[in-house]
């Protein structure tokens, strides 16, 4: 029995922690709602969501892949609506949709490209670009790694994203090496390496905020 036999199993597993790290948005617009302002809350997260999920949804359509497609379309789903609450309590509307057209510009560039390219050569220079920028957006964290090392604090990341992330990035890679796909397998190696390196701050550098509740708790 190789691993062809558990093709369905991993993707079904794949898809689902995906779908659970996607839903970790909720807990962002319960605090924007608490707050009644998106001031303060980075709208990058939920627009990068949604560019990458169409980008990948076109690239699973030249695969042909269900899996892939499935997940991505709910992924759009719900960073649509995330980014609706995020619009819907900003004090800048102008700014947001300002940021909106930029991020809807840029992802047209790439799916009009898409649309012009030779059907011999899209499914691998396609595939080429949503690795580039989904390996971007997993190592976007660690442009605070300077921060980090200097306070000794990892407060500032997200850590249940990261740790789903590292998951879904390994049950992703193994479902890469199932169908054989260069760039799933390559995009999801580098992505659970990325997200291990991330992990690995956590154990250094422990949160300050976790400390300070432990020792409240104790002179309480």
């Amino acid at each position: 029995m190789g691993l062809e036999d558990y093709k369905e199993l991993v993707a079904t597993c794949a898809s689902i922690c995906t779908m659970g790290q996607m839903l970790a948005g909720t807990l962002v617009c319960k605090d924007i709602y608490r707050k009644g302002s998106s001031r303060g809350f980075d709208a990058m997260p939920f627009l990068g969501g949604i560019g990458m999920c169409i980008l990948m949804l076109q690239y699973a359509w030249i695969v042909r892949d269900p899996a892939m497609i499935n997940v991505n379309v709910f992924g759009l789903l719900t960073n649509t609506a995330y980014m609706a609450v995020y619009y819907y309590y900003s004090p800048h509307t102008k700014d947001t949709l300002a940021l909106i057209g930029k991020a809807t510009a840029f992802v047209t560039v790439f799916l009009a490209y898409a649309q012009v390219e030779s059907p011999e050569k899209i499914e691998f220079r396609f595939g080429l670009i949503v690795t580039i920028l989904l390996l971007l957006l997993i190592a976007s964290p660690l442009v605070h790694i300077g921060e980090i090392i200097k306070t000794k604090n990892t407060d500032i990341l997200p850590f249940p994203l990261i740790f789903m992330g590292t998951i879904v990035s390994f049950l992703w890679l193994l479902y890469g090496l199932i169908i054989n796909n260069v760039f799933i397998i390559f995009q999801n190696f580098v992505g659970f390496i990325l997200s291990v390196l991330q992990l690995s701050l956590f154990v250094i550098y422990p949160s300050k905020s976790k400390d300070r509740a432990s020792s409240q708790e104790k002179e309480d």
